[in-house]
């Protein structure tokens, strides 16, 4: 890696067998995980963590499959099925000396936070989610010609061999169409930030597929049992995101109302790396949560 979070020490953390995650760490106080999105690293976090360092010991790891954490190859359904991906965050806080903490996650990393918030009901304090919705949601709520927005989903979750492929043989207009699509301009993502974005998704095709194949499979399955059970996210959760309800047709308070009844649901103007785009407008966001 060749930039980094100024004033955060970095480590490699082993947490599961032949897994170890890159992570950057700062500041001292209660501790907080922030956990990144695609096409991204942790750096995607670099302004919003820098800020909470004040006050906050702040835990930012590349998630497993991506950046410089590992890249086990996915044997089977489980290796990057948000419940193991989860695990990886617990063991990584549990190995930094924080057997609880508060979370925030954007896009991916948010899937992985809201599996951890219900699978670790006792570790996690907090939970913020920056825009996505819980998997099972997220597949319910596409329809029609509007489901184009999430062509790559569909793609991912072909079995493998395939995906891999096509990505791979043209990886950087690929993951940089994201990064363009998604945005809301090049000042949010610099070149520096950006060319690091592509190279570590470039380096990570398998693992980034097998990620979001998961999501097609393993984690609706886990998603589903849970809301069968009524097991809910009961600690205070904040979400912030794009007013996709509008632009698809659903309500999205009420979506997330259904997980977590200590909500605050957020919509902002950022886009969708709002965490690059408007860091104040989320670390402002982050801390009136952690008030609550």
């Amino acid at each position: 890696m060749s930039i980094g979070i100024p004033e955060f020490d970095y480590r490699r953390v082993t947490v599961a067998d032949g897994v170890a995650l890159n992570v950057a760490v700062g500041g001292r106080g209660r501790p907080v995980v922030l956990l990144h999105g695609f096409p991204q690293t942790h750096l995607m976090w670099r302004h919003v963590a820098a800020d909470l360092a004040a006050d906050h010991t702040v835990i930012c790891p590349d998630l497993r499959g991506y950046g410089a954490s590992d890249k086990p190859p996915a044997h089977d359904e489980d290796t990057y099925a948000k419940r193991t991906m989860a695990a990886d965050v617990v063991a990584l806080a549990r190995a930094l000396g924080h057997e609880r903490f508060a979370l925030a996650g954007h896009d991916r990393g948010a899937l992985v936070a809201v599996r951890a918030g219900l699978d670790h009901p006792d570790v996690v304090t907090h939970l913020a989610s920056l825009d996505v919705l819980p998997t099972l949601d997220m597949w319910d709520v596409l329809h029609g010609a509007s489901a184009a927005v999430a062509f790559h989903l569909y793609l991912m979750a072909q079995p493998p061999g395939l995906p891999e492929r096509m990505i791979s043989a043209s990886a950087d207009a690929f993951f940089g169409y994201f990064l363009d699509a998604w945005g809301t301009g090049p000042a949010a993502v610099p070149v520096e930030v950006r060319a690091e974005y592509l190279r570590a998704s470039r380096e990570a095709v398998d693992s980034i597929v097998a990620d979001y194949r998961a999501s097609a499979g393993i984690d609706v399955a886990h998603d589903r049992a849970d809301r069968d059970a009524g097991r809910r996210l009961d600690m205070p959760v904040t979400v912030i995101q794009q007013d996709w309800g509008a632009a698809l047709g659903y309500d999205a308070q009420a979506v997330w109302r259904a997980w977590a009844p200590d909500l605050e649901h957020r919509t902002t103007t950022a886009g969708h790396f709002l965490a690059e785009a408007a860091p104040a407008e989320v670390t402002e966001a982050l801390r009136a949560l952690l008030k609550r």
